[in-house]
C-alpha cells in the first residue's frame, strides 16, 4: 500500500469517528442545525479528500507512463463546495452556514493533525 493511500485510511478513519460523534450531537442535543451543517460539511469533505487521493494516484501512474494530466481536481473539489454552501442556503433552517464551512475544512484540518502524529511517530 503507497504512503498516499495508507494516509487516506487513516484519515478516512478519523473522519468517520469525527461523524460519528457529530452524529450523536444531532441526536442528543438542542443544537440539531449546526450538526447537520457539520455532517454535510465533512461528509461533502471527505468526499473531496477521496477525489484528491484519486487524481493524484491517476497523476503518479500517469507520470510513470510518461503521460499528460489535465488536471488534479480542482474545479471538481471548488463545485462540491460550493453545492455545499449553495445547499446551507437554500435551507438555513436545517442547515447551519458556518458549520457547514468549517466541516468542508475538516479533512484539511485532520490531513495536518494526521502529518503531526505520524511526523512524531516517525521520531520514536
Amino acid at each position: 500500500m503507497s504512503e498516499l493511500s495508507a494516509g487516506f485510511t487513516r484519515q478516512r478513519k478519523y473522519i468517520f469517528t469525527l461523524l460519528s460523534i457529530y452524529v450523536l450531537g444531532w441526536g442528543f442535543t438542542s443544537y440539531q442545525s449546526i450538526f447537520l451543517g457539520l455532517i454535510l460539511g465533512t461528509s461533502l469533505s471527505l468526499y473531496s479528500l477521496w477525489l484528491m487521493v484519486r487524481k493524484a494516484n491517476q497523476f503518479g501512474e500517469a507520470l510513470e507512463k510518461g503521460e499528460r494530466v489535465r488536471s488534479l481536481g480542482m474545479v471538481s473539489r471548488m463545485a462540491i463546495a460550493a453545492l455545499a454552501v449553495l445547499i446551507a442556503t437554500e435551507y438555513p433552517d436545517k442547515f447551519h452556514l458556518v458549520s457547514v464551512v468549517l466541516g468542508l475544512m475538516t479533512s484539511y484540518i485532520v490531513i495536518m493533525i494526521d502529518y503531526f502524529i505520524q511526523s512524531f511517530q516517525l521520531r520514536k
